[in-house]
C-alpha cells in the first residue's frame, strides 16, 4: 500500500489546531501537532515529515524561527507559514527564509487543501510519497544542475554560476520571483529553466508579453470571459490564469502593465482566484509567479508608474540576470551553443567554428541587445560564410558598431567609463530648449533604430521603451521607419 503523506502542525490555538487537523485527516493525510517551537522540534527529532504547516506566532518564539531551524538542518520538510491577515511583510519574509508558501488568517479552507496539495505535489498529479531522508536536498541540487532547462543556460561564469544556484535553491517553493536583466540577457530561459526544474515541471509553463497586449483587452486575457461578456465574445474562453493552473505563469515585461490592471492582478495574486469577465463567480487558481522586467521598478515605483503593494509581492526573490558584457568569458561556450543549434536546425555537420580572431573581435564588442543580438549576430555569420571556419569579416561588425557601443559607455575593454555629457556651463544654451531637446531625443532614437536594424521593438527595448511608447515617440517627432529600413 501506497504510503500516505505525514503533516506536522503547530499553532498554539487549540481550537485553530484541531481544525486543521480534522481538514487533513479528511484528505487522507498522516497528522501530528505541536503547540510551540520546542514541541515541534521535539517532533521532528523523532521523524521526518512531508511538510510543516506553523502559525508565525507561537508562545516561544515565531514561526520564522521553526523555518531557520530546519533550513540550517538542511531539512526535507517543505514550510507553510500561517500569518495574520495584512501581514504582507510576514509573509514576505517568510517566503524569503525558505518557506514554499503562506495563508493568511482567518484561513479559508479550501485554499488550505489547496496549498497544502501544491506543497506537496498532488496539485501535479504526484503519488503520495514517503518522507526523504535529511541528505535528499544535496542528492536533487547536484540532479537540477544537470537537468536540461540548466544546461541551456551556457556560462561557467561565476555570476551565471550564482543564477544556476538560486534557480535550484528557489525552484521547490512557491515565492514569487522577480527576474531583471536588459533586453536580449535570456530572461525568459532562467523562467522556463526554473518551471522546469520544479515540481511543476509536467504542468503548463504560461509566457505572456505584457507589454504586446492591447489594454482594453488585459482583463479578459489574464482572466478569461464568458459567452456574451462583450461584443464579439461568441464562446466561453480561459485566461492566462486558467491556462497556467498548477504550473507557472511568466509575465514578461511587467513593468509596462497599466495601473489599473497592477490593482486586478495584485487582487488575483492575493486571492489566489480569478473572476472572469460575465460571470460574478470567482474561480481559484494554482500558479507560481515569476515575472520580468528591464525596468528598475524601485524607480517606476517612486515615479507612480507602478504599485508599491504589488512590487513588494512579486519582488519576494530577487535573481539579475547579468548583461553579456559583464561576462564575456562565456563567449566561447554561448557561441558553441548558438552554432551547434544553427547547425542541427539547418541539418548541418559538423557545425560551424568561430575563428580565434573572430572570437577575439566578439569579445571587444558591447553588445547592446546582449544574447539576443549574438544569436543574430551568427545566424548572419553563417550565412554569409563560405566554409566552416567563420572569420572576423564575416560577422559584420565594422568600426560604426565598437564606435556606437563606446557611445552607449559599454566597450568593455575601456580601462575608463564613457565620458559623461559636459556640463550646462560648458555648452551655449540653446535658443529654443523644446526644439533642441526633440532634436537630441530624434537623434537618439535614430542611432537606437539603426543600430538595430530599425526593428523598433528591439531600438525600444534598448531604450527602456515600450512598443506603444517608441511608436508615440516616433510618431510625434515624424520619424518614419519605412523611409530608413524594414520595420
Amino acid at each position: 500500500m501506497t504510503p500516505a503523506f505525514s503533516l506536522l502542525v503547530v499553532d498554539d490555538e487549540p481550537d485553530l489546531r484541531t481544525l486543521y487537523e480534522l481538514t487533513l485527516l479528511r484528505e487522507g493525510y498522516d497528522v501530528d501537532s505541536a503547540g510551540s517551537v520546542e514541541e515541534a522540534w521535539a517532533r521532528l527529532s523523532e521523524r521526518s515529515y512531508n511538510a510543516v504547516i506553523t502559525d508565525m506566532r507561537l508562545p516561544d518564539g515565531n514561526g520564522l524561527d521553526l523555518l531557520r531551524r530546519l533550513e540550517a538542518a538542511r531539512r526535507p520538510e517543505k514550510t507553510i507559514m500561517i500569518t495574520a491577515y495584512g501581514s504582507a511583510e510576514n509573509a514576505v519574509e517568510a517566503l524569503k527564509a525558505g518557506a514554499f508558501d503562506y495563508l493568511t488568517k482567518p484561513v479559508d479552507l479550501r485554499q488550505f487543501r489547496s496549498v497544502v496539495a501544491s506543497a506537496l505535489g498532488r496539485g501535479a498529479g504526484l503519488a503520495p510519497t514517503p518522507p526523504k531522508p535529511a541528505a535528499a536536498p544535496a542528492v536533487e541540487r547536484s540532479a537540477a544542475s544537470q537537468h536540461p532547462a540548466m544546461l541551456r543556460l551556457a556560462g561557467a561564469s561565476s555570476v551565471m554560476q550564482q543564477v544556476r544556484a538560486l534557480i535550484e535553491r528557489v525552484a521547490r517553493g512557491m515565492a514569487p520571483v522577480m527576474v531583471q536583466g536588459e533586453s536580449g540577457t535570456g530572461k525568459e530561459l532562467v523562467a522556463r529553466a526554473l518551471h522546469e526544474v520544479s515540481p511543476r515541471a509536467d504542468q503548463p509553463f504560461v509566457a505572456v508579453n505584457c507589454g504586446a497586449i492591447p489594454e482594453q483587452l488585459l482583463e479578459a486575457e489574464f482572466f478569461g470571459y464568458r459567452k456574451g461578456a462583450f461584443t464579439g465574445a461568441t464562446e466561453d474562453r480561459a485566461g492566462f490564469f486558467q491556462a497556467a493552473q498548477g504550473g507557472t505563469l511568466f509575465l514578461d515585461e511587467i513593468g509596462d502593465l497599466p495601473l489599473a490592471m497592477q490593482s486586478k492582478l495584485l487582487r488575483s495574486i492575493q486571492e489566489r482566484s480569478v473572476r472572469p469577465l460575465g460571470t460574478a463567480i470567482e474561480q481559484p487558481v494554482n500558479v507560481r509567479i515569476v515575472s520580468a522586467t528591464h525596468k528598475d521598478l524601485s524607480v517606476e515605483v517612486h515615479e507612480g508608474r507602478f504599485r508599491q503593494d504589488l512590487y513588494y509581492r512579486l519582488n519576494v526573490i530577487q535573481m539579475r540576470i547579468p548583461p553579456l558584457r559583464e561576462r564575456v568569458d562565456d563567449l566561447p561556450l554561448i557561441c558553441s551553443a548558438v552554432l551547434g543549434r544553427i547547425a542541427r536546425d539547418a541539418g548541418v555537420s559538423p557545425p560551424p567554428r568561430l575563428s580565434a580572431s573572430a572570437l577575439d573581435h566578439l569579445s571587444r564588442y558591447g553588445f547592446p541587445g546582449n544574447v539576443r543580438e549574438l544569436e543574430n549576430l551568427l545566424h548572419r555569420a553563417v550565412t554569409l560564410s563560405d566554409g566552416e571556419l567563420i572569420d572576423s569579416d564575416d560577422l559584420g561588425l565594422g568600426e560604426e558598431a565598437f564606435a556606437e557601443s563606446e557611445w552607449q559607455g559599454l566597450d568593455p575593454l575601456a580601462s575608463e567609463p564613457a565620458a559623461a555629457a559636459p556640463a550646462v556651463g560648458d555648452v551655449a544654451l540653446p535658443d529654443d530648449l523644446v526644439a533642441h531637446l526633440d532634436a537630441v531625443e530624434r537623434d537618439i532614437l535614430l542611432r537606437s533604430l539603426a543600430l538595430h536594424r530599425f526593428n523598433r521593438t528591439a531600438a525600444g527595448s534598448n531604450l527602456g521603451l515600450s512598443l506603444r511608447q517608441m511608436r508615440y515617440r516616433m510618431a510625434r517627432l515624424g520619424i518614419q521607419a519605412g523611409d530608413h529600413g524594414p520595420d
